[in-house]
């Protein structure tokens, strides 16, 4: 670039309408912005599951609950910005709605500037808690480049994005309705409590009786993770997965892990081998449940069931799902939920054999499968959507 292309405030990508456009100018937020003050606030006991309007407050969910309470229904000034001051998330509103809990700023755009166009450019370059404190008086010092919004150009942006949101979402829904299906296949080919054969199943097992009831202990070994001292470096960095419950997804394969081990870390732990079940037993997320993909270790938090040969891996790894929760009631109401080994390896379950383990697991792993490649094609449209915002607003470093 020369000197003068530096100091030009323009976007890298440009429709070709406005290539010879004027320079876009800048402000500060608080400049291009006022704030609206709800009617009233919705307090969280007040929430319900349906109702007439939606309820927003600063979680990253974009509607938390619902009311029918029109006092403190916000019409007027739509659309508008919401920003979650201990969140950091943003939301874009176009209809009716309510505020909930404290810690929120409804913002509204003043006519330099359109409320959506506004919206991508705050998303393209979002606060990070950690370094913003997670307050709105931060993020009103961000300067904001913006087009003449006569020229349209602002809108063209702003309907570009929200087209590749609603790809996004209607790809979302997909996932979602996926899951449920799952959720309910799961609930049809496991018995129900109080029954020992499933409501649905596979013709060739119609006839084999009822399932068997077994304990975890009877899976196979159950192994208790470990962690080498983090005293020696050498333990780690080796490319050996070593998983902790962050490392679990709601996927039920785990390859990589944030951590890593040695060769001579692995040799402090116990192996656990590829395929085997892995179940968090202590902590926050106690009942989060996966298969590991290559051999591993794991920490303490895990227990982890090494399937033996009359059972399933994915069998065993879909039952353990099915009862994540009910598993998950054993630690109680204690400040650090734990499961101990002895309680986890007592947990008793209906099995059949294993044939019909095998054939239940095959049937589910395809619709993982789905599941898994669905969530992959969200991933790639987030990128593409990263990248795209990153074309069409300018690099604020660049301007001189």
């Amino acid at each position: 670039m020369s000197g003068k292309e530096k100091s030009l405030l323009v976007p890298r990508l440009r429709f070709p309408k406005f290539r010879e456009a004027a320079e876009w100018g800048k402000d500060k937020l608080e400049e291009l912005v006022t704030t609206v003050s709800p009617p009233s606030k919705l307090q969280s006991s007040s929430y319900r599951t349906q109702g007439k309007f939606p309820i927003i407050d600063q979680s990253q969910e974009p509607i938390c609950g619902w009311t029918d309470d029109e006092s403190a229904v916000i019409v007027e000034s739509l659309p508008l910005i919401v920003f979650g001051d201990h969140t950091c998330a943003l939301k874009f509103v176009k209809k009716p709605f309510a505020q909930g809990a404290d810690g929120i700023k409804i913002l509204k755009a003043k006519p330099a500037i359109s409320a959506e166009f506004l919206f991508h450019s705050l998303s393209h370059r979002p606060l990070v808690m950690e370094d913003y404190k997670r307050h709105f008086s931060v993020l009103k010092e961000r300067a904001v480049a913006f087009p003449d919004i006569k020229s349209g150009e602002q809108q063209k942006i702003a309907d570009c994005l929200s087209s590749l949101d609603n790809l996004i979402a209607a790809e979302r829904q997909k996932l979602d309705a996926l899951k449920t299906h799952k959720k309910g296949l799961m609930q049809q080919l496991f018995p129900r409590e109080g029954e020992t054969v499933p409501r649905l199943r596979f013709p060739e097992f119609r006839n084999l009786g009822e399932w068997k009831e077994k304990s975890i202990s009877d899976f196979g070994e159950i192994i208790t993770g470990s962690t080498p001292s983090t005293a020696h470096p050498e333990f780690y960095g080796g490319g050996i997965p070593f998983v902790s419950p962050a490392d679990i997804s709601d996927l039920r394969w785990v390859s990589d892990t944030k951590t890593t081990l040695s060769a001579l870390g692995f040799e402090k732990t116990r192996p656990i081998k590829a395929n085997s079940v892995l179940f968090v037993c202590i902590g926050s997320t106690i009942g989060k449940v996966t298969q590991n993909v290559r051999d591993c270790a794991t920490n303490q938090q895990i227990n982890s069931v090494i399937p033996n040969s009359e059972h399933s891996g994915g069998f065993v790894y879909y039952i353990l799902s099915l009862n994540a929760e009910r598993i998950a009631k054993l630690a109680g109401i204690q400040a650090v939920p734990i499961i101990n080994k002895s309680q986890f390896s007592a947990v008793r379950l209906l099995v059949p054999e294993f044939s019909e383990q095998d054939r239940i697991a095959n049937c589910l792993s395809s619709l993982d499968d789905f599941i898994a490649a669905q969530s992959q094609k969200i991933d790639v449209l987030m990128i593409h959507k990263k990248g795209l915002m990153e074309q069409l607003f300018p690099v604020m470093s660049e301007v001189g």
